[in-house]
């Protein structure tokens, strides 16, 4: 496999509404509605893929020229030089350690090219495979946050992963 993380196109809409509208991840973003294919327009025409400006930058993670998942950093600090980072993979590629992929290409970018000095991540202590994914790639766990998010069942912990770079 050989996966490279790309700017946005704007071919990447389609992909965009996908993501941003599967509401089994709400609950870790900060969604609440869905998205138009109007609005995923606006943002890719708008979006200057500068992290100093926009303080977040979203990267299509590509296999073979296919897009299979977005990598994000946001919350972005440059006082600080930290981010938060996320990983969404298309659900049909879930399970093939695209993730994992994508996460190590986005460390190695935060290093290399940002020189930021630490990430984070905000995870529901339910999923393991992502708490896996990220201890694999030298996140360590730096707190639970009690309560932190509200699922259709009630309300759940979450764990506070940090590498410093």
């Amino acid at each position: 496999m050989t996966m490279i993380l790309t700017a946005l196109e704007p071919e990447d809409l389609e992909l965009l509404y996908t993501i941003e509208n599967d509401r089994t991840a709400w609950s870790v973003s900060s969604a609440t509605v869905p998205y138009s294919r109007y609005a995923l327009h606006d943002y890719l025409a708008t979006q200057s893929n500068d992290i100093y400006a926009d303080k977040q930058v979203r990267l299509v993670a590509r296999v073979d020229g296919k897009a299979v998942a977005l990598a994000d950093l946001f919350n972005f600090s440059p006082e600080h030089l930290r981010a938060e980072v996320g990983i969404a993979v298309l659900a049909e590629y879930q399970g093939k350690g695209y993730g994992k992929e994508a996460l190590r290409l986005l460390i190695d970018y935060t290093c290399k090219t940002l020189h930021l000095h630490q990430l984070t991540a905000t995870v529901p202590v339910s999923n393991a495979p992502s708490i896996a994914m990220l201890q694999a790639e030298g996140f360590v766990k730096s707190g639970t946050l009690k309560d932190w998010i509200q699922e259709t069942d009630g309300w759940q912990d979450a764990l506070l992963m940090q590498r410093v770079l």
